[in-house]
């Protein structure tokens, strides 16, 4: 198998991003292509000791690199032989299997579905990242920002592609399905939710789908679903609003232990557990984001990922490639639509 990865893209860039790779071909014995400056990349696999590449990585030169700055609409087009637009040419072609990086978000889902392009029959790719929940295992939101404006539609194959996600990649049978509303109640919310309830209801009745109705936000951690349905809007709202209060609580319960000598010896106590926890909403522990619905696995790393994210990330990446859940979603993409859409 052979993973692409952008070693230009990110804050961290490239030496935590080749460093992570170089983890990654050594513990999972998976080919990893670079792609980035040559010499720069070259110059950092030195820097760590290494007079030539270690067996399983290469390199594909790129010279330019996509930036934070730039616009994600256009920047594969403008920089054709940036770091990222050369990794995704490489999914499209067939030279690699999947793709990671931790570039410009907008970016790499613009130029996935320009180069390595959407399932045929789906409608718009989904950021679906993978948030831990208080029953052990986690929840899948899809949405988390890639289509600000959505239709009802959007949101029905969201549900399937996110199920077929968590069954395939993730080993939850028969995946629960909750559309994130401001109540419970099948009238709340806006005629988005209210006719995407609809949809989802129908795919119910067909079997297709666990649908288990609305779901508010306080629930996301409780593990109430599986899969949390929503449009990009509102979705990154909710992973920003978690990302900051589980750092708000993790620096708070730090000042806390730090207090006196009583909290202090409290600390020594449970610090495993609280190692524990902290792993759960560490973000290099998850790895990435899927984009669901690009023929090929693409997997968008957090943009300040460090050495151990990247090598999550490929994990992730290889087991999505051979979980086959893209093939999984092509195979059933006549069930996702709507009624009178053509698929």
């Amino acid at each position: 198998m052979k993973i692409v990865i952008d070693a230009m893209g990110g804050d961290n860039a490239p030496q935590e991003i080749v460093k992570g790779a170089l983890m990654a071909a050594k513990e999972f014995g998976v080919h990893i292509i670079l792609t980035g400056d040559g010499d720069t990349i070259l110059r950092v696999t030195e820097s760590m000791g290494h007079r030539e590449l270690p067996e399983g990585v290469e390199i594909a030169h790129a010279p330019e690199v996509v930036t934070m700055e730039d616009d994600p609409a256009m920047a594969v087009r403008v920089k054709p032989e940036s770091s990222m637009a050369v990794g995704l040419q490489l999914v499209a072609e067939g030279s690699a299997d999947a793709m990671v990086s931790a570039g410009n978000t907008g970016a790499l889902l613009t130029g996935a579905t320009l180069i390595v392009r959407r399932i045929r029959g789906v409608r718009r790719a989904c950021l679906a990242p993978y948030f831990p929940n208080a029953s052990g295992g986690g929840t899948l939101v899809a949405d988390c920002g890639a289509n600000v404006e959505c239709k009802p539609e959007y949101l029905l194959q969201f549900a399937y592609m996110g199920s077929y996600y968590m069954e395939s990649v993730m080993g939850v049978p028969d995946p629960r399905i909750g559309l994130l509303n401001i109540g419970t109640e099948e009238t709340k919310g806006t005629e988005l939710q209210k006719e995407s309830y609809k949809l989802l209801v129908n795919a119910r009745d067909k079997g297709d789908l666990n649908f288990i109705g609305n779901v508010e936000a306080r629930d996301t951690m409780t593990g109430v679903c599986d899969v949390l349905v929503c449009d990009g809007y509102a979705g990154n709202i909710l992973l920003k609003a978690v990302e900051g209060t589980g750092r708000y609580l993790l620096s708070s319960l730090k000042d806390i232990f730090k207090k006196n000598l009583k909290t202090k010896l409290a600390a020594a106590l449970v610090m495993n557990d609280v190692k524990e926890m902290k792993k759960l909403i560490d973000p290099s522990e998850v790895g990435g984001t899927a984009l669901l619905g690009i023929s090929s696995p693409v997997i968008k790393a957090h943009g300040s990922s460090n050495a151990y994210a990247i090598r999550s990330a490929v994990k992730q990446a290889i087991t999505t490639v051979n979980a086959g859940v893209c093939a999984d979603i092509q195979d059933n993409v006549r069930r996702m639509k709507a009624q009178g859409q053509e698929a």
